[in-house]
Parts: C-alpha cells; structure tokens; sequence
C-alpha cells in the first residue's frame, strides 16, 4: 500500500523500493512464522524472543524507520531525516494502520495511534512535527487532499528546512 501513497508524495523511487529487505531470508522467515494478519509479525516475536532478528536487520537497512538515524553516541543523536525518507515514512504508518486495522480503520486512527507513540519516539523533534500535522490533516481532510507533494514538501520546509535556516542564524549572532 505504501507504493501507492509514496509517488503521490513526490517519491516514486521510494515507492517502488519500499521495504525490499522484507524478501531476505532474516525477515521473510520471520514474518512467516508469527504473521496474523493484525499487526506486525514483529510484535510477537519480541514477545516469544525478546527481541526480533528480523527487526533488526530490517531497521538497518530502510532509511524511512526512525530507528535507522538514531546513534547514541553521536553529538546529534537524532538528526534531521531528507525528505524523501521522511514523506517515504509518512505514508508507511498511514498504510500500516489502514492493513492492520481493516474496515475498522478510520482517519483519526493514525493520529491517535502517534500521540501515544511520539512520546518515547526516537525521531528529530522538527521531524515529529510534520509527522503530527500531517496526521491532524488527514484526521480532518482524509488521505487523499492531505498526501499531496505540494502539501508534504511544504509541511517538512515549514519544519525542517526553515528551522534549520532560523537556528544557524541565531547561532552566528
């Protein structure tokens, strides 16, 4: 489903090479063996194992996960993500949550569903929000007016780019 969301964005590349990790034997076995068909596979295997092999290597391979960016022991522990990734994981929550939730899916699910989640988020605080006004859009609009490139790309400068832009003038003050 996101290969249908992502060109609508302005990334059909993106599209088109969304989670191509998913068919590597770590993951696809994995994904087999605890799939149900309403949620993540890799939500029951952290249950069963403690930890997901398939996750793992998942995560360290897609730049649209959060978790790919994140070093520690970096100065930035939580840099700025390039818009293709971010538009790119935009449209993979919207998707997950409309395939987990079925015909129980509603457009203010995600934006439920992430103000629970953005909390403890390993994600850039300006990334967080566009992700959030994205979501309250399509909470109030729908998907269709609010996944456009023009609106997206709009939302991540608003954010993103004219931030970073007001942050290093004042530190050259």
């Amino acid at each position: 489903m996101s290969l249908n969301y992502v060109p609508r964005v302005g990334e059909p590349w993106r599209g088109l090479v969304h989670d191509l990790s998913k068919y590597s034997p770590t993951e696809f076995w994995e994904g087999v063996k605890y799939f149900n068909g309403h949620h993540s596979p890799i939500t029951d295997c952290k249950k069963d194992k403690g930890y997901s092999d398939a996750w793992l290597h998942h995560k360290g391979r897609n730049r649209h996960h959060a978790d790919y960016w994140v070093d520690m022991d970096a100065p930035v522990k939580y840099p700025l993500i390039p818009y293709q990734y971010v538009a790119e994981m935009i449209c993979d929550k919207l998707a997950a949550g409309i395939i987990y939730q079925g015909k129980d899916w509603t457009k203010e699910y995600e934006l439920q569903y992430w103000k629970r989640e953005r909390v403890n988020y390993p994600l850039n605080e300006n990334v967080k929000k566009v992700i959030t006004e994205v979501l309250e859009q399509v909470s109030k609009n729908g998907i269709d007016s609010t996944l456009t490139k023009k609106n997206i790309k709009s939302l991540y400068k608003k954010y993103c780019i004219d931030q970073i832009e007001i942050n290093e003038k004042m530190l050259e003050k």
